[in-house]
């Protein structure tokens, strides 16, 4: 622990210098009465100060500084003040971490492990106003294990009796809670729906157009076009929430939400809701007999039994999203397309490129890994491309790998330090003992990590390939293209290309390429041309 004079142990079995700085934290699961002119959080902070005052001539002292997590769980780390807490810390600003209890700082086994190894990489310590122990004892670390098992064992009860409490008030068809709906408001008190008749008027208007239009990016689009938006509502802080448009999953989502005929959905199970009913049965049945119809589930298609062979490469270049593969049957014929994600949830107002025949993009695509060995500019521009990719890996891997191996340093040093300080003091054996112990785990991970690293190099070494090789592999690409079965052309594409990117506005297709695709590509020439050969005579 940081300090200005060498540390000594005070009545309640903690090493403690002069000038210790206390930093209090607080912490409450809920906001429920935090507004209270004096709430929990200003108790807890005033037993941490009581305790800090009674070991002032210890040289303790309370910061200003605040560190109140009000409405935040123990059970994970994701807590603002925690974070400037441990931040302090690691700037050496904060020397001694003081808590009410155990459980507020933390009521997960595997967090407190974490808070507690930071604190000791800084030398600082912890105290807990009621529960007494020295943390930096192996009896003191086994003890405040055994509470924090409780303390996680009781957090773990909480959720079970609570999902209990849910499952129960759901299966009367309550309200419990959760996102609000479009055609519903949250009652003031909670715990019921009422309908909200402007809302609910938009949620018939909404059943009534996919009655009319028989489809779901029509309605989008109307939906669209009139500026509906999705259930806005306040949260208890005041923030703004919801509001986004309606796309073509959130319209599915809307129109399968049993909530709208007066039910509640719960474990696969239907219960009679205790709010009020806004669609009738004539409507709701005639929309879901459609949706059935039209295959649909959770809004995505039921499956694509064509095979797609660019299927996940392809990229929208106007909205940088994924391009996804579809197709329909007019008059006993199929016609295969990729669209643009954000035109298929949004309408084909929302993208310029919308979207392309699948045909024509995958021989453009095959058109231009034909083209590479026949290209010598091209190949260059291929290699080129790969070269500064497997550069870019090889130093980002370098520099971690230099990292670790700094690291390692740093850790033989302090060893030799830890060892040399519990000769010369045999009070601080136990410390020792437990400090070498966590330095030989760190060695052990990144010891094995840096295995990992040195055989990632080697890797990227061998990944290396010459325009002589690829051209090769190449030069018979037409008669082998012909042999390959569907399934092997898509694979054989998926190996080279790492994506395809589409603009629709200048019918530019673009590829970047794997670098060890290309490498293992070259492999396979021999098998391919073996086959070709099997297969000319056996003509």
């Amino acid at each position: 622990m940081r300090g200005d004079k060498r540390p000594k142990e005070n009545g309640n079995g903690f090493r403690t210098p002069t000038g210790v700085r206390c930093g209090i934290y607080t912490r409450k699961s809920t906001d429920e009465g935090l507004d209270q002119a004096f709430n929990t959080l200003d108790a807890q902070r005033e037993a941490a100060e009581s305790f800090i005052s009674s070991q002032r001539q210890e040289g303790w002292r309370a910061l200003p500084q605040k560190y109140d997590d009000g409405g935040y769980t123990g059970a994970n780390m994701e807590r603002p003040a925690l974070k400037r807490l441990l931040a302090d810390v690691q700037a050496g600003t904060v020397n001694c971490v003081v808590v009410y209890k155990v459980d507020r700082l933390s009521r997960s086994l595997l967090d407190f492990a974490r808070i507690m190894e930071i604190l000791d990489k800084h030398g600082a310590t912890f105290v807990s106003v009621t529960q007494q122990f020295n943390t930096t004892s192996s009896m003191g670390r086994l003890t405040l294990n055994i509470l924090l098992s409780f303390a996680q064992f009781e957090r773990e009860m909480i959720s079970e009796r609570t999902r209990d409490k849910m499952g129960a008030a759901r299966r009367k068809g309550k309200w419990v809670g959760g996102v609000p709906v479009i055609g519903y408001d949250v009652a003031p008190k909670g715990g019921a729906l009422v309908v909200n008749p402007e809302e609910a008027r938009r949620v018939r208007d909404i059943f009534a157009l996919y009655l009319e239009l028989g489809s779901l990016i029509p309605v989008v689009e109307e939906l669209d076009r009139r500026g509906w938006r999705m259930k806005s509502w306040t949260t208890r802080e005041g923030r703004q929430a919801g509001g986004k448009p309606i796309a073509k999953n959130s319209l599915y989502n809307l129109l399968t939400n049993m909530i709208y005929v007066g039910k509640v959905d719960y474990g696969g199970q239907v219960y009679d809701g205790e709010h009020d009913r806004i669609v009738d049965d004539e409507t709701w049945n005639g929309v879901q007999s459609a949706l059935n119809r039209n295959g649909r589930r959770g809004g995505r298609n039921i499956g694509n039994k064509y095979a797609a062979l660019l299927k996940g490469l392809v990229r929208c270049a106007s909205c940088n999203v994924g391009m996804i593969h579809t197709y329909v049957n007019k008059k006993d014929r199929l016609y295969r397309y990729y669209v643009c994600v954000k035109a298929h949830q949004r309408g084909w107002t929302q993208c310029e490129t919308r979207s392309v025949s699948a045909p024509a993009l995958e021989n453009a695509v095959v058109e231009q890994l034909r083209g590479i060995g026949q290209n010598p500019t091209m190949l260059l521009g291929v290699l080129r491309q790969l070269a500064e990719h497997r550069n870019r890996e090889s130093a980002e891997t370098e520099r971690e790998k230099t990292d670790i191996e700094k690291e390692l340093q740093s850790i033989a040093q302090e060893m030799k330090e830890t060892v040399s300080a519990a000769g010369s003091a045999g009070s601080s054996a136990d410390i020792a003992t437990s400090r070498l112990a966590e330095l030989q785990d760190r060695v052990s991970y990144l010891s094995s990590r840096l295995t990992d690293l040195r055989q990632q190099l080697a890797a990227i070494e061998a990944e290396g390939v010459d325009a002589q090789g690829v051209e090769a592999a190449l030069h018979d690409f037409d008669p082998l293209w012909e042999q390959l079965s569907t399934w092997e052309q898509e694979r054989f594409i998926h190996t080279l290309v790492e994506h395809v990117r589409y603009d629709g506005k200048t019918g530019t297709v673009t590829l970047s390429f794997r670098s060890r695709g290309i490498k293992e590509f070259c492999g396979w020439a021999p098998a391919l041309t073996e086959k070709h050969e099997h297969a000319k005579q056996h003509r």
